[in-house]
């Protein structure tokens, strides 16, 4: 379905679509945004850029969902995008590049300098586990309820240079890596470093790589808020003189095991002897935190409706309740599609 939405997308805009790109499979379509001021400006910008798609498939009889997994679809029955670079990337790497129908949300965040985009991608890793459990949206796998929260992290991470990125010093030490890493022939360009934060040279940002395909603008609105808020904090406690937070690296790798495995219900490693704190009380006091900073970015709603995703539960909460219900995966399918149409959390079809 993908090529025939990017081909009528061509054909109405008279050129491939700014915002609306192929993904390594044919049953996905990414959709990105243009530069934004605010959180809201990037939810009209997705909003139309789905419309247009939407009005694409349904003649077909296809709708969108999203999530970190197709409940049931396989890998196996899926057609690759024709294109060079994927081509030369699953060859590379093989079966893990190949199991790829995952999907996920980044978040964008500009910064002023290389070296605060190291101070603040370094602090950022804190949060990695605050933005997993949120989003997490990929209980099952093929058909199966994997026991996780976010199979979709655990599937990513068998490629090459993901998950906790590298504490690195300085701006300098990153373009040494990145050169490194080329002079080895291990990537050709940053785009293949695909930690779960990256600076990124070509945007001047912070990229946000950690969450699930997100099932509603709701919460992929918070999610953007929760991610500008916390990189104006630390920008500002870096112009204070302050010395970001960071943790040892087994917290940071723990953390993210325990919000991909038990989501909203995780405890985390909150010091280097081992105390432990429930992950909903750790969000509750980072939006409060935050709450200053997004009214200044003029994203307080939109950070305020964090709280909503802990009320109303995640989306691999939610879809097991459905499958709870009725035991039907596609009804799963048919309460994803829902949700992202009428952007309500625990949307049940009639």
């Amino acid at each position: 379905m993908a090529p025939l939405v990017l081909e009528t997308l061509a054909a109405r805009h008279g050129g491939e679509h700014p915002t609306v790109k192929a993904e390594l499979y044919q049953c996905t379509v990414e959709v990105v945004t243009g530069i934004c001021q605010t959180v809201a400006q990037a939810r009209a910008d997705l909003e139309s850029s789905i419309a247009e798609i939407r009005s694409i498939v349904e003649p077909h009889g296809v709708d969108l969902i999203s999530a970190g997994l197709h409940p049931f679809a396989t890998w196996q029955g899926q057609d690759r995008t024709v294109d060079e670079r994927y081509d030369e990337i699953v060859d590379r790497i093989q079966w893990p590049a190949r199991r790829l129908i995952t999907h996920g949300v980044h978040f964008h965040v500009g910064v002023r300098s290389g070296e605060k985009a190291i101070q603040i991608t370094n602090s950022l890793s804190t949060m990695i586990p605050i933005f997993l459990a949120l989003s997490s949206s990929s209980p099952f796998w093929q058909g199966v309820d994997t026991g996780l929260a976010s199979a979709r992290a655990k599937i990513f991470e068998s490629l090459p240079r993901t998950g906790i990125p590298p504490h690195l010093k300085n701006w300098a030490e990153f373009e040494e890596f990145m050169a490194s890493l080329i002079r080895a022939e291990a990537i050709t360009t940053i785009r293949e470093v695909w930690w779960d934060i990256r600076p990124h040279p070509d945007f001047g940002t912070v990229e946000l790589r950690m969450c699930d395909g997100i099932s509603t603008m709701t919460e992929v609105t918070a999610l953007a808020a929760l991610a500008q808020s916390s990189v104006a904090r630390y920008n500002e406690l870096i112009d204070r003189g302050y010395r970001l937070p960071t943790d040892r690296d087994w917290m940071h790798r723990e953390n993210k095991w325990r919000a991909a495995r038990y989501g909203l219900d995780a405890e985390v490693v909150v010091d280097a002897t081992g105390t432990t704190r429930p992950i909903r009380i750790m969000i509750e006091e980072a939006v409060d935190e935050l709450m200053p900073f997004a009214q200044r970015l003029g994203c307080a709603n939109e950070l305020a409706s964090v709280r909503t995703i802990l009320d109303a539960g995640t989306s691999t909460m939610r879809q097991r309740r459905v499958f709870e219900r009725s035991g039907s995966l596609p009804d799963v399918v048919h309460a994803l599609r829902a949700e992202l149409s009428s952007d309500r959390l625990g949307e049940v079809p009639g």
